[in-house]
């Protein structure tokens, strides 16, 4: 597991706000999941919240709403490949966590795990919105936990000190940008 430090929830939003591409876990009943999922953002401060499309035919969205809770893993270049593994294909058909030998430890306040090697991680319990969910897969969530790697995230900014540390953000086809430098205005 990476390391990582608690992040302030007042902050907790500096975490996603530049758009990264996320992996959502999920658990319930002694099943667990992971799955990529490129819109997801952050909502409001206090108490912080977050939004995230996931479709009604997905295997985590039936474990989220189960269990009422997730967590938005943010992955690093270096786990490219994996997020597209495991975007790729169902959990109902899979345990991806063995097949793609991925690394969980216990969240602090929920049940789903936190995603090893990743560099932000977000507990969050389900707000129920039924006509938001039903209609739209869109579900909130309220981040009742959020932590960091302090290699590359402290005081609330983005440092990355090497390549395979950036996130990435997934334009389609198999194809990843990174995050680039920071600059001011």
């Amino acid at each position: 597991m990476s390391a990582r430090q608690a992040v302030p929830l007042e902050k907790s939003y500096l975490l996603l706000n530049h758009g990264p591409v996320t992996l959502i876990s999920s658990a319930h009943a002694g099943k667990q999941n992971v799955m990529a999922v490129a819109w997801t953002m952050p909502l409001d401060f206090s108490p912080p919240k977050v939004a995230v499309v996931i479709s009604s035919a997905a295997y985590s969205r039936e474990l989220i709403e189960a269990s009422g809770e997730f967590v938005v893993n943010i992955p690093s270049k270096a786990m490219a490949a994996s997020v597209l593994s495991v975007g790729s294909e169902s959990g109902r058909d899979v345990d991806k966590f063995t097949k793609y030998a991925i690394g969980t430890q216990p969240a602090s306040k929920v049940g789903a795990p936190l995603v090893d090697g990743c560099v932000g991680w977000l507990e969050c319990r389900l707000i129920p919105e039924a006509h938001n969910q039903q209609h739209y897969d869109l579900l909130f969530g309220e981040i009742v936990a959020a932590w960091a790697d302090p290699r590359v995230f402290n005081d609330g900014r983005w440092t990355f000190p090497a390549e395979e540390m950036k996130t990435i953000h997934y334009v389609a086809g198999g194809s990843f940008f990174t995050t680039g430098a920071a600059f001011e205005a």
